[in-house]
């Protein structure tokens, strides 16, 4: 598949963004989505109808929320039929055939998977949320209906962020859909943030990523306790980075064409809490859970017990959402549990003991990803049993030899270490920026030359 490699966005940047920017400033929309839709068709052209599909059925279900405002019962209609036909598609292309393999277990029945559903259309996770957003706010009277079609289909389809996010909501673009402008020091932060991403992806991201991949190979029966605490190590450092990289590339992007996408990550692995570290990661993805779910299921307006309920229900859809499989479920509940016991009496524990805090933190995130890496329930169980029931062997020196820079380049970097002194260093900042941001695009670019496969991680989901 094309899009596997992050060559591909190389190759077709700069004929987007000349394009957009030899458009007049009227046309400019209209550009974007057939920029957009030709990027997402050339990885995904069989499922250019299901897009088209998506738009138009929004689009037409937001004029008639409006149009219909006296009319609750048939604007509630519309509002389930549109966001049932969009979680549709997202339903039998994601959760299918695990349906189907989870029925056969426990019937004993042969139903055989659906050949259809094995490829995901990309980004599908990310811009069902992002539609929803649309059309709920219309029916909640928010905002207005968009009644001009080609700013809605380049709302959802913007290329930048439209497969792996971060999630848009239409509130936070439609401003700048009517009418935006594009300074020099907007393409200029935008030129730096996206180098930034790369940066993450490319050095940081898939150098430390490849300690895990080599754990992987060996098998976890082989390795020791210490390289099993190396490699989840490597792995929450791989997963931060690679996410983190092109959220960043895909506001950078964004801001050179005009457009402020909101910020997805804020340094989450220092925070002191799960509870916090939530409101740190994947920012626009907990955000939407809690203002599209926790909060019409009552939040916590309601009783305790229903607070939790409610919590439960919020986090093994999140678990959910990240995969069709059970792991990503018990992931999901794994942080329900965890939180549930901050807001109980963990949380006061925690505000008084910060050093320990911040241990807690890490060692719970790091568990965490365990459950999130390995879909295997039996691998899973071999890896947790080598993390804490102890196997000897010196294979750990050899591996932390090669790897020590990279893991410790990743650790400091994925604390705002930069943005302090930056802050600090106003001046001697501005003369290093350009200097710095050089280099790091080179080394990117020398990098991706030298490797034929980059894929992003969160392009699977």
């Amino acid at each position: 598949m094309v899009f596997s490699s992050i060559l591909f966005l190389f190759r077709f940047l700069p004929v987007a963004f000349v394009a957009y920017y030899l458009t007049p400033a009227k046309l400019k929309n209209l550009t974007l989505l057939i920029v957009s839709l030709a990027f997402y068709s050339w990885g995904e052209v069989r499922y250019f109808p299901i897009m088209v599909s998506i738009i138009l059925v929004n689009y037409f279900a937001g004029l008639l929320i409006e149009k219909w405002q006296e009319k609750q019962a048939l604007r509630r209609a519309v509002l389930t039929v549109s966001v049932l036909f969009s979680v549709g598609f997202l339903a039998f292309f994601k959760y299918s055939n695990f349906l189907i393999l989870n029925v056969n277990a426990l019937a004993g029945t042969a139903i055989p998977y659906l050949e259809v559903t094995k490829n995901l259309p990309l980004g599908i996770s990310f811009y069902t949320f992002q539609i929803m957003t649309y059309t709920i706010d219309v029916y909640l009277r928010k905002i207005d209906a968009e009644h001009n079609l080609i700013n809605f289909g380049t709302f959802v389809v913007l290329f930048p962020q439209l497969i792996a996010g971060p999630i848009v909501k239409y509130t936070d673009i439609h401003k700048e859909l009517h009418e935006r402008t594009i300074s020099l020091t907007d393409i200029q932060d935008g030129i730096a943030l996206f180098i930034l991403g790369l940066g993450s992806k490319v050095l940081l991201a898939n150098s430390v990523g490849a300690l895990w991949t080599q754990i992987e190979q060996i098998g976890f029966r082989q390795i020791s306790t210490p390289l099993a605490w190396l490699g989840i190590l490597a792995f929450t450092l791989q997963i931060y980075f690679d996410f983190s990289g092109y959220s960043l590339m895909a506001i950078g992007m964004g801001r050179a064409m005009g457009f402020h996408f909101p910020q997805n990550f804020n340094y989450p692995y220092v925070a002191r809490s799960i509870t916090e570290f939530w409101r740190r990661w994947h920012m626009t993805l907990s955000g939407w859970f809690r203002e599209y779910l926790y909060f019409p299921l009552g939040g916590s307006r309601v009783g305790t017990a229903r607070q939790y309920w409610n919590l439960f229900i919020v986090w093994a859809a999140t678990g959910l959402w990240h995969g069709a499989s059970w792991n990503f479920v018990l992931w999901g509940l794994y942080f329900f549990v965890l939180i549930s016991c901050e807001r109980l009496f963990l949380k006061r524990f925690l505000d008084k003991h910060r050093l320990f805090s911040h241990l807690y933190l890490i060692l719970a995130v790091v568990l965490g990803w365990v459950l999130f890496a390995i879909t295997d329930m039996n691998q899973m169980g071999l890896f947790l049993s080598r993390l804490f029931c102890y196997q000897g062997g010196d294979d750990w020196m050899f591996f932390l030899r090669n790897y020590a820079v990279i893991l410790l380049l990743g650790a400091v970097m994925s604390t705002p270490w930069l943005r302090y002194f930056s802050d600090k260093h106003q001046k001697l900042a501005r003369l290093l920026g350009v200097p710095f941001l050089l280099v790091v695009f080179l080394l990117s670019v020398a990098y991706l030359v030298d490797s034929t496969y980059n894929p992003f991680l969160y392009f699977r989901f």
